[in-house]
């Protein structure tokens, strides 16, 4: 609601905040506005997701004109819920970047495992399974970000390790490398989320590939 937001806008224009870091917000669609509104132009504010194509009989979907309109640039796509409480395809998801980066937006691009893929050892065939839909659509790697979300640690209090995210983190880069170019995997920001906190979020950062 907008007095928990407004407590977040607060606490970020009071800053100070990092002028080497990208400080993004994604609220809610109906928040958007308000919140670019609200926060201090050193914060890019994100739709948490939007669809494919420009207009249509889409109802409920936002299309990435409507989040430039209200002066958003971001937009997360594929997040582990949009896969797998709404059902979104890996072919879906790729269609979303591609589209996205062609209207003018910046991508948080998600992946990540479920708990069975992982206990199965798994995990490195399903993200680089999501990796190649998206890298498949991508046309300008400077405008997206990965961010590798394992399902099990995403509001379940479980996070993975600092090394077990270092892990997939570096095996994803090694893949970009041999699958994009050298160039991209050096450059290519790639995020972990998960149950990170204040307490964590040091020593996750600290890993060289996070």
């Amino acid at each position: 609601d907008k007095a928990s937001i407004d407590g977040i806008i607060a606490f970020l224009n009071a800053g100070p905040l990092d002028e080497n870091a990208e400080v993004i917000v994604a609220p809610a669609t109906p928040y958007l506005d308000y919140v670019r509104s609200k926060v201090n132009a050193n914060v890019a504010v994100a739709a948490q997701n939007c669809y494919k194509v420009g207009k249509g009989a889409f109802t409920g979907e936002i299309s990435p004109s409507m989040i430039k309109d209200v002066g958003a640039t971001w937009v997360i796509l594929g997040h582990s819920e949009r896969r797998h409480v709404f059902g979104e395809s890996d072919e879906l998801i790729g269609e979303k970047v591609k589209f996205a980066l062609s209207e003018g937006l910046n991508v948080i691009a998600c992946i990540g495992e479920k708990l069975e893929e992982r206990e199965a050892g798994k995990t490195n065939e399903v993200v680089f399974r999501q990796t190649k839909a998206i890298a498949d659509n991508v046309s300008d790697w400077k405008r997206v970000v990965l961010a590798y979300e394992p399902v099990w640690a995403i509001g379940t209090g479980k996070t993975a390790t600092p090394d077990q995210a270092q892990e997939v983190h570096d095996s994803l880069r090694k893949w970009v490398s041999e699958n994009v170019s050298s160039e991209v995997a050096q450059n290519v920001r790639i995020q972990y989320g998960g149950s990170v906190n204040a307490a964590n979020c040091k020593e996750l950062g600290a890993k060289p590939d996070v």
